[in-house]
């Protein structure tokens, strides 16, 4: 196959999902989901009607926002040479987000660099399937200097250099091939969170968390942060599932104020979390250095991530040795591109990357990301390992595969994100045959 063809059209699609009902990714700050995706596709003059198809995964109310802003990128991508854009896909992405009436909204945040992430990822979509390779595969075989073009190093080089990252990148270049092996062989670690969301009654943990070692998985999350005792009551009853020697992570979905965290994590020290997760506000950098400050010396490490807005709050993060386990979201940073630059100042730093998945589609994009990073950026798979919740992938062409407690290494050409045309014709809001069918027996509730 070939990169010829222009972009002609964007289409994007506002799909949910009623996960609510089953309480399926409900937390502490998110009672009742449902998980959802402005979903775009893009359109190219191609005679073989190749298209790129992107996500950004949103919970339900407010897709219909990120869907309107994805339409406010139309003129910056219609007639996007696919050449172009994989001869220099930097250059594109500062296209995407230097638009100056756009980026007054807000530079590089919120709404729009969601809408931007979805844009993006389908561009890298549509070159992957252009060149009859799946993601991981066409990043891994882009040379260092190449990735290192595709970073936008504004705001950066107080951290890492673009030579920096060059020299760091070429070190691990002549031993790509042996660990691209090894992830063909095996996998990559992957951890589950579909045992512990809030919602869930004690025997439906414990039942999950046995299939979930049946399954070959070694790590565990339980949401916390709605009321004390019972999170020290259902962390006893996962720790005791999972047995001694299977990791516990907890996760508070910024619950709680700085001092708060601290002393509400050191009353579940005794279940032995590997991390807390999100404790605090996503945008209080040094919020989340005094909570690792407070709760290393019992042995947790801090993480976040799925809500930092931008490659700079990650910079920040650490620079002020704020978290021990960095977790970058596929569609919360504006895509591939910045996704890497944040992968390259973790390897800088030294801090493992545990992505966030979950959702709808984050899953079948991370494990790409994941894969890239141990094969190019980090060359390690030491404190490393992605999450993985199992809802929604029968929704998906290509959907991720998790075997052994590892992703499999995917095969398809592209990003894994295109959507079965049936799904996503019924779960269209509002009129898609699921909703409709809600409506009929219920008030509406998104």
């Amino acid at each position: 196959m070939s990169l010829s063809g222009r972009i002609t059209d964007i289409h994007v699609h506002d799909v949910r999902f009623p996960t609510s009902l089953a309480l399926d990714g409900s937390d502490a700050m998110n009672a009742d989901p449902d998980y959802s995706a402005a979903y775009v596709v893009l359109e190219t003059d191609r005679t073989d009607g190749l298209a790129g198809h992107g996500l950004t995964f949103t919970i339900g109310r407010g897709n219909d926002i990120v869907a309107a802003a994805i339409a406010s990128l139309r003129p910056l991508v219609i007639g996007l040479s696919l050449a172009d854009f994989a001869a220099t896909p930097g250059a594109t992405w500062k296209h995407l987000t230097g638009d100056s009436q756009l980026r007054w909204l807000g530079p590089e945040k919120g709404v729009i660099h969601l809408a931007t992430a979805a844009v993006v990822n389908a561009l890298w979509d549509l070159w992957a399937k252009a060149v009859d390779k799946p993601l991981w595969k066409l990043l891994v075989d882009l040379s260092p200097a190449q990735i290192v073009e595709m970073v936008d190093w504004r705001y950066l080089t107080d951290a890492l250099t673009p030579d920096e990252a060059l020299a760091m990148l070429e070190k691990l270049a002549p031993t790509r091939a042996t660990r691209e092996a090894e992830i063909l062989a095996r996998g990559y670690p992957a951890y589950t969170t579909s045992a512990g969301w809030l919602g869930y009654e004690d025997e439906k943990i414990r039942r999950l968390c046995a299939e979930g070692i049946e399954q070959g998985f070694t790590h565990f999350k339980l949401k916390v942060g709605a009321d004390r005792a019972d999170d020290l009551r259902r962390a006893r009853v996962m720790r005791d599932a999972i047995g001694p020697d299977r990791a516990m992570m907890i996760d508070a979905n910024q619950r709680w104020d700085v001092d708060v965290a601290i002393d509400w994590v050191t009353s579940l020290a005794e279940c032995r979390p590997l991390w807390i997760e999100e404790p605090t506000s996503p945008d209080d950098i040094l919020g989340h250095a005094a909570i690792a400050r407070g709760v290393r010396p019992l042995g947790i490490g801090v993480a976040t991530g799925e809500h930092c807005q931008n490659r700079v709050m990650f910079k920040q993060l650490l620079q002020a040795d704020a978290i021990d386990f960095c977790q970058i979201d596929s569609c919360r940073l504006a895509g591939v591109n910045e996704v890497v630059a944040v992968l390259l100042l973790a390897a800088k730093f030294n801090t493992p990357v545990c992505p966030h998945a979950g959702g709808v589609g984050l899953c079948e994009y991370v494990q790409h990301e994941s894969i890239f990073d141990y094969i190019c950026v980090s060359g390690s798979l030491d404190g490393r390992i992605t999450e993985f919740v199992d809802h929604l992938h029968e929704h998906f062409v290509d959907p991720c595969v998790v075997r052994d407690g590892h992703y499999v290494a995917p095969t398809a050409p592209g990003t894994n994100i295109t959507l079965k045309p049936e799904s996503l014709t019924t779960h269209t809001f509002p009129d898609g045959q699921v909703w409709r069918d809600l409506r009929a027996n219920a008030p509406l509730r998104s």
